[in-house]
């Protein structure tokens, strides 16, 4: 049973199978070790027929457990312009919450 799903967080959507593992955008209540749903199911697919939603899918969910809340590698942010003595760098590291997915239902 390879059921595929496409959910709906963080403003992205995501392509999903059991036992996929996302790095997603933190949301309220990210905390490792807690249970997590998701609702907004846009597609579903579990083999033999296909489910679209208009804009998501009523009664199909997705649920998942949270492994990991942290922060990604750190990315460099250079502004340079010519000819004026104008440098700046800054750094930056994007908070995630990495999700196992257990069931599509």
């Amino acid at each position: 049973m390879n059921n595929l799903a496409v959910i709906q967080t963080g403003g992205k959507q995501y392509c999903v199978h059991d036992n996929t593992v996302l790095d997603i955008e933190i949301f309220p209540g990210c905390e490792e070790g807690k249970t997590v749903t998701f609702d907004k199911v846009l597609l579903f697919d579990d083999g033999t027929k296909t489910d679209i939603g208009k804009p998501y899918i009523t009664g199909k969910t997705v649920t998942g457990t949270v492994e990991k809340v942290g922060k990604q590698k750190k990315i460099s942010v250079i502004r340079f312009r010519a000819k004026s003595n104008y440098r700046r760098h800054y750094g930056h590291r994007q908070p995630f919450c990495r999700v196992r997915i257990n069931t599509i239902k």
